[in-house]
């Protein structure tokens, strides 16, 4: 990690964007963070509302602009900048969009900040972690995408709720796309040790199948009820990423599954998703043989293929 190790870029200054600093700041996370957008007041109003609370949380310095150079040696860049589904609009032609943007985007950062890890929040973020991959030319680790992160929280999040327990004693991950495609992965799923296909408590008997479906079906259609009440994602997925951007600036090796390229994992190749992975200073630093299921393994291949087609279709 160079001397200015702990410089945080976002790209992209709206709810997402602006969510994810204010969740570094409380945390902690980076001696310094910089917003970039397009939108010169936007930008400078919520750097002044996010430097008017410094003197509440771990010291930091917070800047932005609407000149790109603002990111100028960061070690992580976040790009969460990108048009946002509307109604009707197929997941290629978001796609198509925001890697459009994403060409022009990507050569421009490494510009900046040519020794910077990319992490990819845009959606579709498997495709778009793909994309920026191919047009970045770095290597595999330093590009990732924030992938099934969220989605493995409310899975595990659901799960403590139907059990009773802590959510952080559950040890459960969503896998594959981050979209209509991912997978729960039940079969590894514990609690404190128990697998969770067999927990059994007093008061809290043994989920059924249809208490899984009812659990996997509420993690898939989380983030439109959540839009559909407040127009926008963005505490989650801002905590999220913060956790991610911890991992990789203290060099912690934790596991996270984050979207990045698979080479010959489960026979997969050449396509960008989530498994469990080591997150470091490097970026992604390993992925685990996670244990699978016929049913599990046969969906993370399908998850694999609905992916790549849309890559495909873009070109890439």
């Amino acid at each position: 990690m160079s001397e200015r190790a702990g410089k945080i870029g976002i790209v992209g200054a709206g709810s997402v964007g602006a969510t994810i600093a204010y969740a570094c700041m409380v945390r902690g996370v980076g001696k310094h963070i910089s917003l970039y957008d397009v939108a010169k007041s936007k930008v400078e109003a919520e750097v002044l509302d996010l430097n008017h609370g410094l003197m509440f949380v771990p010291m930091a310095k917070v800047d932005g602009s609407d000149d790109l150079n603002v990111l100028e040696h960061s070690d992580v860049i976040v790009v969460t900048a990108g048009a946002k589904q509307k109604p009707g609009q197929t997941r290629i032609d978001l796609a198509a969009t925001n890697a459009a943007i994403c060409r022009t985007l990507i050569p421009e950062l490494l510009r900046v900040a040519p020794h910077a890890t990319l992490l990819m929040v845009t959606n579709p973020v498997d495709v778009l972690t793909y994309v920026a991959l191919k047009l970045s030319g770095l290597e595999s680790r330093r590009v990732l995408g924030s992938g099934t992160v969220l989605d493995s929280s409310r899975f595990r999040f659901l799960i403590a709720q139907r059990c009773a327990v802590a959510v952080q004693n559950v040890h459960a991950y969503i896998a594959g796309e981050h979209g209509d495609s991912e997978i729960p992965l039940w079969s590894s799923a514990s609690i404190g040790n128990v697998p969770v296909q067999g927990w059994q408590m007093p008061g809290h008997g043994v989920l059924g199948m249809k208490e899984e479906r009812e659990i996997f079906e509420s993690v898939r259609t989380s983030a439109e009820r959540i839009i559909q009440g407040k127009g926008a994602t963005n505490y989650a997925i801002g905590l999220a990423v913060a956790a991610i951007l911890e991992a990789i600036l203290w060099n912690e090796g934790r596991v996270l599954p984050v979207s990045s390229l698979l080479t010959e994992y489960r026979g997969i190749s050449d396509v960008c998703l989530s498994v469990p992975s080591i997150v470091g200073r490097h970026g992604v630093e390993g992925l685990l043989a996670v244990p699978m299921n016929a049913a599990e393994e046969a969906g993370l291949r399908a998850s694999a293929d609905a992916i790549q087609n849309v890559v495909r279709a873009l070109g890439f």
